[in-house]
């Protein structure tokens, strides 16, 4: 496993922690390069549902470890090269079908509030703070990245995170739709975790499938195309719709079995 993060498995569960406390948990070249294979480690993992992504200590990750960048972004070759390893990560991360849960406490700014975007879903402990900050840089934000943080917050709010550089609280970020819930911080991890397991007990077949169709929408498909049929068409003759209907006429949880 690359150095500054760390995979275990808990369950169905996999969780990736970002380990760097002493520095906020800054995201290195090496971090951002592996982020795709431990993707695909989860992707490939049969026993495996759901991927949560925390970071170690006080903080979710203050960002991008800018103390590399003066080796290996002060060229216009060596800047492309970093970008494309934060943009392979952040495509690794929003093509997953299992489903990504950002865990958020303390910091989650400028790359550690994208890889939290590039999440399904957001959850974060009271006093968090969030922001976006390309414009203290002098750099133009990622286009994917941006698409991303529109269709979650809107252009609007989009606009006030990258031109301002501002950070928010964690009730903020709620208000404009940046998370989905926030919690005190001694209830984090319970809370989102018993999110978590509800995720592992829904259909794997229509998450998965229905995962696929809305990072479809988001990339801006107006309408369904050939794998969208395919994906609905393998749900219906699947197993779990039949045991999802039984289940439901028997009055009964249903006990799927799609991996």
């Amino acid at each position: 496993m690359t150095d500054g993060f760390t995979l275990t498995r808990e369950g169905e569960v996999a969780r990736l922690t970002l380990t760097r406390p002493e520095k906020m948990n800054a995201i290195t070249y090496g971090m951002w390069s592996a982020i795709p294979d431990v993707v695909a480690e989860v992707e490939a993992d049969p026993a495996l549902k759901v991927l949560v992504i925390a970071g170690a200590g006080a903080n979710f990750s203050a960002g991008a470890d800018i103390s590399e960048f003066g080796e290996l972004r002060t060229t216009a070759d060596g800047a492309a090269s970093y970008d494309k390893a934060v943009a392979g990560a952040v495509a690794a991360l929003t093509a997953m079908r299992k489903p990504s849960v950002a865990m958020i406490q303390g910091n989650c700014i400028g790359g550690g509030c994208q890889v939290s975007v590039a999440c399904d879903f957001r959850f974060a402990a009271e006093g968090s703070r969030f922001g976006i900050t390309p414009a203290k840089l002098g750099i133009v934000y990622d286009f994917d990245s941006t698409r991303q943080l529109v269709s979650l917050v809107g252009p609007a709010h989009a606009k006030y995170f990258l031109l301002s550089g501002e950070l928010i609280t964690a009730g903020r970020a709620r208000e404009i739709g940046l998370l989905n819930d926030v919690f005190p911080a001694g209830d984090l991890e319970t809370s989102t975790l018993a999110f978590v397991s509800t995720l592992c007990s829904r259909s794997q077949a229509s998450i998965r499938g229905m995962n696929r169709i809305i990072e479809k929408i988001v990339a801006g498909q107006e309408a369904p195309d050939a794998e969208v049929e395919e994906i609905r068409s393998d749900a219906l003759h699947g197993e779990d719709y039949a045991e999802g209907v039984a289940a439901f006429l028997e009055r009964r949880p249903p006990r799927f079995t799609f991996r």
